[in-house]
């Protein structure tokens, strides 16, 4: 997309939101009614009630719940829903998030996770910067991993959790179903090279099993 003026960068705006690493961070209104609102107001948005509704709904708060609660007073979980909301409220289209489930535990990341592979199925494209591979395993159509700047492995997750060496080399790691079915494989079980989720591998055991 060529951006020769303010009025194209004012539309990119309207498009792609960025979440930053510890959105939480960003939180700065004394409300999240003002939090999530801010976006869409300074975008000049109409329905700006509804977006901050629909928004909050999507990443699992009750906006009836939180709307005039301080985002200070919320716990980690809920300060990054609610920063995530604020992105949400503005409609992009696509989404670029710096390593998404960072601080967060097993049940917070899923809960993310979960969010995302939603979103993306309701058609917003998700662009992930994250060392996270059981999360790139799940959400990811394509990879690519970087090397000093330059592009060192370029595919689809499955094509490139099959060369755990380069991806060592690149400091990335395997997912740990990923890690589960090689090891399966060596024990002799005929596990899908596609099997690289929990779900998948857990779904390729049960139909080898006697019934």
């Amino acid at each position: 997309m060529n951006i020769d003026s303010d009025t194209d960068f004012r539309a990119l705006r309207r498009q792609v939101g960025l979440i930053f690493q510890f959105p939480e961070a960003q939180l700065f209104a004394e409300t999240v009614l003002e939090d999530v609102s801010f976006g869409p107001k300074n975008l000049g948005f109409d329905n700006i009630d509804s977006r901050v509704d629909r928004a909050l709904t999507e990443v699992g708060l009750d906006p009836q719940a939180f709307l005039d609660r301080s985002p200070f007073a919320l716990s980690g979980g809920e300060k990054r829903r609610v920063a995530i909301a604020g992105v949400l409220s503005m409609r992009p289209s696509i989404l670029v998030m710096d390593e998404p489930t960072a601080g967060l535990d097993p049940a917070g990341a899923l809960e993310i996770s979960d969010l995302l592979k939603r979103l993306n199925e309701e058609g917003t494209t998700l662009v992930l910067v994250t060392h996270d591979m059981d999360l790139v395993a799940r959400l990811s159509h394509r990879v690519i991993a970087l090397d000093n700047g330059r592009i060192g492995l370029d595919g689809t997750p499955c094509e490139i959790f099959q060369d755990p060496e380069k991806l060592s080399r690149l400091n990335l790691g395997l997912p740990e179903a990923v890690r589960v079915a090689f090891a399966l494989r060596k024990s002799g079980w005929p596990i899908p090279m596609d099997a690289i989720t929990g779900e998948s591998v857990i779904n390729a055991v049960q139909m080898l099993l006697p019934k």
